[in-house]
């Protein structure tokens, strides 16, 4: 098997683990580091899918000259995406961990069954 086709199996395993997680757990952190972990397996999952075997880092030099680079260099937009999302990633972690604190402050627990208000 190819590195790419055991990351993209690794990425999503990852994702269904994550959402395993989040569907199973009442706890709203253990809910948190679900999404978390599916989210890291959607990056793993891109990164392999931008990943093209046997060719190298988009970068013009003389290793790598202008007229071939476009069959000697790999595409840098999968990458630069999944740079992106790490950083979005990392923010919507952030406010859903504070959101929960506050949460926690407020009721004293963080289990979901607790929150019944806007149930119907």
């Amino acid at each position: 098997m190819m590195l790419s086709q055991i990351a993209m199996a690794l990425g999503f395993s990852l994702i269904l683990l994550g959402l395993y997680g989040a569907l199973t757990n009442r706890d709203i952190i253990r809910m948190i580091v679900s999404f978390t972990i599916a989210s890291t397996g959607v990056n793993v999952v891109l990164v392999s899918v931008g990943y093209l075997p046997g060719r190298s880092a988009p970068i013009l030099d003389e290793a790598v000259p202008v007229a071939e680079a476009a069959t000697r260099i790999t595409d840098p937009v999968p990458q630069a995406l999944v740079l992106t999302a790490i950083v979005i990633g990392l923010g919507v972690t952030a406010l859903m961990l504070a959101y929960a604190y506050r949460l926690f402050r407020a009721r004293g627990s963080l289990d979901i069954s607790d929150f019944t208000e806007l149930k119907w």
